[in-house]
């Protein structure tokens, strides 16, 4: 398996992420109440900064808060009004519990803006910068952005090409806000294509098989897999808190074909998963990055 350019690397608000640096652990945490994962959401101050400690105790070197639920089936849009004043009150509160870098998961210029104003220094858009036109301008403003790829119309085109395609249009997004490429990090968007050419649960698998050929456009990949519906494809757990040991599996392969990011719910579990496929990378896969270690807790 080849895994592309010989290097890729970025700085997420001076967390290094890619070639030679360990596979980084985003932890997410929920501030809306409509979260496919009812498990993952945090109600109140004190449980935000408590979950956001935990999470970073156990590894977690950025803290990803959505306020909104992106999940692509279903309604559970809310006011733009009600995100900010969510995003705003979680970016403060974990910003006063913890040190690591705080990114905002937001399609909204205005919330992602606000996030920034308090705290903030990562933009996850998980539009590609496509929704909002305002978005590019204000991510030019963030230590890091996370862009991901979405169709917007069924396609027909083949997984892997269509995802390349995607992740191409953002990063021209990107490249005409002058948005330096050593800020972003690509995010294939597993679980988001549901009116492709194959099945989605299928799409996903195929994904994950052929991460390392997205390595190809030159930037560090964040895979975001934790309890998403085609684990519960798969295994037949419909209910999200029964799919931790299938997340933890996909997780491993996601690193082993050349993920540098593992976006999760569970930073302790998926911490452990982690470390075993990157030294198991690190020895197995000629031109992998990294190298074997033994980590001290």
């Amino acid at each position: 398996m080849s895994l592309g350019p010989r290097r890729v690397y970025a700085n997420l608000a001076g967390v290094e992420v890619g070639d030679g640096f360990p596979v980084r652990i985003v932890g997410a945490i929920n501030v809306s109440a409509e979260s496919f994962y009812p498990g993952s959401v945090a109600r109140g101050r004190r449980a935000v900064q408590q979950l956001a400690r935990r999470m970073v105790d156990a590894g977690a070197a950025v803290l990803d808060i959505g306020a909104m639920s992106t999940a692509p089936y279903g309604s559970a849009a809310i006011s733009e009004a009600e995100e900010l004043r969510r995003m705003v009150e979680a970016v403060q509160t974990v910003g006063a519990a913890v040190a690591v870098p705080i990114s905002a998961d937001t399609q909204r210029s205005r919330v992602a803006a606000a996030a920034l104003a308090a705290g903030a220094s990562i933009l996850n858009d998980v539009s590609g910068l496509g929704d909002d036109p305002a978005m590019a301008e204000v991510a030019a403003d963030a230590g890091g952005v996370i862009l991901m790829a979405r169709a917007r119309e069924p396609s027909a085109t083949p997984p892997l090409p269509l995802i390349a395609t995607l992740l191409r249009a953002a990063l021209a997004r990107a490249r005409a806000q002058r948005i330096a490429p050593r800020r972003i990090v690509l995010d294939p968007g597993i679980g988001f294509f549901r009116r492709a050419a194959v099945p989605w649960y299928a799409l996903d698998c195929q994904l994950l098989a052929q991460l390392g050929r997205l390595r190809r456009l030159g930037r560090p990949l964040l895979v975001g897999i934790s309890r998403k519906s085609f684990i519960g494809k798969l295994t037949g757990h419909a209910d999200p808190t029964q799919r931790l040991y299938g997340s933890l599996g996909a997780a491993a392969i996601a690193v082993y074909n050349g993920a540098a990011l593992i976006r999760t719910h569970d930073v302790a579990a998926t911490v452990d998963a982690v470390r075993v496929a990157e030294a198991i990378r690190a020895v197995s896969v000629p031109g992998a990055p990294g190298r074997l270690r033994a980590h001290r807790r």
